[in-house]
This record gives structure tokens, sequence and C-alpha cells, in this order.
């Protein structure tokens, strides 16, 4: 498993894909993996989960979804690893950029940029096979890297202006 294959078994069909058909495609996808493949899969996830443990990006969450819970986050964070690596890498550069996304995925008619357990599905997977668990990787620090977001209107609007303009508060 290499980076490029992760990035080819992790990225979703279209933007607005609901997370349940992502969820059914991935768990297909590794169920032909073997284990030391499942393994190496899980590592690169979790190393994409932590480089996207920003407070920039939990900014954009909260604009697009009021996320303000850490399972929220992490669920938004395997959202933006669902795009792929091109729209990942962007918005890890310029979490506004995310309002140029084509398409969202919805739920209630509202924009629903979030995947439950997508980062445990190879776990589960390679539990069920083995009996064990995968080695742990942290997906996080202690607390997201860069300066904290403020939740003040006016500098939401200040730092992510296209994303404020898509959904505004």
């Amino acid at each position: 498993m290499n980076e490029n294959e992760f990035w080819q078994l992790v990225t979703r069909s279209k933007p607005e894909q609901d997370q349940e058909s992502l969820a059914a495609e991935l768990k297909a996808k590794l169920n032909e993996l073997d284990n030391q493949d499942l393994a190496a899969f899980d590592k690169f996830f979790s190393q994409q989960m932590r480089r996207s443990y920003l407070w920039s990006l939990w900014g954009a969450a909260y604009i697009v979804t009021g996320c303000d819970s850490e399972y929220g986050f992490a669920e938004f964070r395997a959202f933006l690893i669902s795009l792929g690596q091109e729209w990942f890498e962007r918005i890890l550069l310029d979490p506004d950029a995310l309002a140029e996304l084509p398409a969202w995925p919805e739920k209630d008619g509202y924009a629903y940029p979030f995947v439950e357990d997508y980062d445990l599905i190879a776990g589960q997977i390679y539990e069920d096979r083995t009996g064990e668990e995968l080695p742990f990787v942290p997906s996080g620090q202690a607390t997201p890297q860069g300066k904290k977001f403020s939740p003040k209107k006016k500098q939401l609007k200040a730092t992510y202006p296209q994303l404020f303009q898509l959904f505004p508060f």
C-alpha cells in the first residue's frame, strides 16, 4: 500500500455522494486487501486525520454546519479526506476554498459534510478477520494546530469570505 493507492481507495466518486454508499464502497474495496495493506491504509488515514487537525479547518466546519464538538470535527475531517488528495491538499492550505466544492452531500436539505466512522472501517475489517485490533495511530494532538478561530460573525466573514457568503449566519 502506497499513498497513491490510499487516495484511490478513500476518494468518493462524486462530492455529493451520501455517506452510506461512500462507506459501503470503501468497505468493499478494503475487504479485498490483505491484513498488511489494511494496517497500512489505517496508518495513512490516521496521518491525514492528524494533518487536518487544524483550527483553521474547524472554523470552516463551524461556518458550514455550526460544528462545535471533537466528534463532529473528526467526521468533518473524514469528509475532507474522502474528497480526494487534490481537494484535501487545497483545503489544508486554504480552508475557504471549500466554498468552491461543486456539490455537497445533504441531509434534510442542508449541507452535511460529515462521514461517520469512515476512519474505523479498516480496523473493523481487521478485527473481524483476526480478533485483534490494529496498532493505535493517534489521529490528532491534544489540541488543534494553529490559532483558534473566533466564532464572532465579523471575524468569520473576514477569515472565510467565500464560505460565509455560501453559508451565511
